[in-house]
């Protein structure tokens, strides 16, 4: 019998951090828009979220406004919400799953942070043109920056 392998690899874009903040805490920043309004995306971007319904099936829409003077729409729908433990998105146009798992660890929080492409195709384009990598390193340096300045 012929076993097959399916690996993803070529599609995945993930990244895991200790953050300096009870999970509680970045928990609350993920889930309220109120918080995520001021640090997601990468550096030099804003936000307007319009919706964010966090529940499974709940969506979430809102636009990024980009350094270059450009607005990014962008549309997601909750699939999991595991409270203090998982958050698991589809994101659309350009079509990726997200999975960002929290790990308390007293005081801070292990965060593992995975983005699945719906092609290895699709992955190369949002990596290579608009260098979503690094955008990902970015938006988990500006978390960590945000929750500093609110444990002051």
């Amino acid at each position: 019998m012929e076993s097959q392998v399916s690996s993803t690899a070529n599609r995945e874009l993930q990244i895991e951090r200790t953050l300096n903040a009870p999970v509680d805490l970045v928990w609350e920043v993920f889930i309220q828009p109120e918080h995520i309004v001021n640090w997601w995306g990468p550096n030099g971007f804003t936000n307007t979220i319009y919706t964010m319904d966090v529940r499974p099936g709940g969506e979430w829409d809102f636009m990024m406004h980009g350094p270059d003077g450009r607005d990014y729409k962008n549309r997601a729908i909750y699939q999991e919400i595991v409270p203090l433990k998982k958050i698991v998105f589809d994101h659309f146009a350009p079509n990726f799953t997200t999975t960002i798992d929290f790990e308390s660890k007293g005081a801070q929080t292990r965060l593992r942070w995975h983005m699945l492409f719906e092609t290895a195709e699709l992955f190369q384009a949002v990596v290579k043109q608009h260098g979503a990598d690094e955008g990902l390193k970015q938006n988990i340096e500006k978390l960590n920056i945000y929750l500093a300045g609110l444990k002051k």
